[in-house]
């Protein structure tokens, strides 16, 4: 496996960074992973890093970038603290525009021989279901993904592959915004949802053992790798 940093050029002079991992054979499917609030950490690279052993070629743009560059914070109160500042500054439609210019650069790069999909945990699962009403990729995945149901509207663009993982003891979001979501996409036989019974928030994070279910994981991550692996 290679990884590295690289350049994400948007319009005009700006640019920011992300996370780039390669699979071993160093080519496949394009796969674009959307962090939580604590950033491009740890954590985020070996999610990354674990799709790629998959055979992708994956991207974790930096989405705070317009706050502080690369920013890894750790799960620890001083990190929870600039993690949920910088989650309140910000703004989720424009964020969703700067997407798309990492979509751009990831459908460039040699390495990528088919289509991308974008996978989202927390934040970055409503962000997930933001690149996908874009119509930017072609196959979306969104983890425990908070607000999508303040903002389904954007259902109605959304005709792409797209798969829904929510845990049933959620402290952050309610089962009645689940239900919101869900019935916004009863009528889209594209739309897939699987819920996780006894699990919390931010099920897959192995970073955090209070929240991390393995069961849970294991399963979800399963269903996701074939869900791409039909669709890219």
């Amino acid at each position: 496996m290679h990884s590295n940093w690289i350049t994400i050029k948007q319009q005009g002079d700006n640019e920011y960074s992300g996370y780039l991992s390669l699979p071993p054979s160093g080519k496949g499917p394009g796969l674009i992973l959307l962090q939580e609030i604590w950033g491009v950490n740890e954590h985020i690279q070996a999610v990354a890093d674990q799709y790629a052993l998959a055979g992708y070629v994956v991207l974790a743009p930096d989405i705070f970038w317009q706050f502080e560059h690369r920013v890894s914070l750790n799960y620890d109160d001083a990190g929870n603290q600039q993690a949920f500042d910088y989650y309140s500054k910000m703004d989720f439609a424009d964020a969703a525009l700067h997407i798309k210019d990492a979509v751009a650069t990831l459908r460039s790069l040699p390495a990528v021989t088919a289509k991308v999909g974008v996978v989202g945990y927390c934040m970055g699962g409503q962000l997930a279901y933001r690149t996908a009403a874009g119509s930017q990729v072609d196959a979306a995945v969104c983890y425990y993904g908070g607000g999508i149901d303040r903002c389904l509207e954007l259902s109605e663009q959304l005709t792409l592959p797209i798969m829904f993982h929510y845990a049933k003891n959620d402290s952050h979001i309610s089962q009645a915004a689940v239900s919101k979501v869900k019935s916004a996409f009863k009528d889209k036989a594209k739309a897939i949802f699987y819920d996780y019974a006894d699990t919390e928030h931010g099920f897959n994070c192995w970073g955090r053992p209070a929240m991390f279910n393995q069961k849970a994981s294991a399963l979800a991550l399963g269903r996701t790798l074939t869900f791409l692996s039909e669709h890219l």
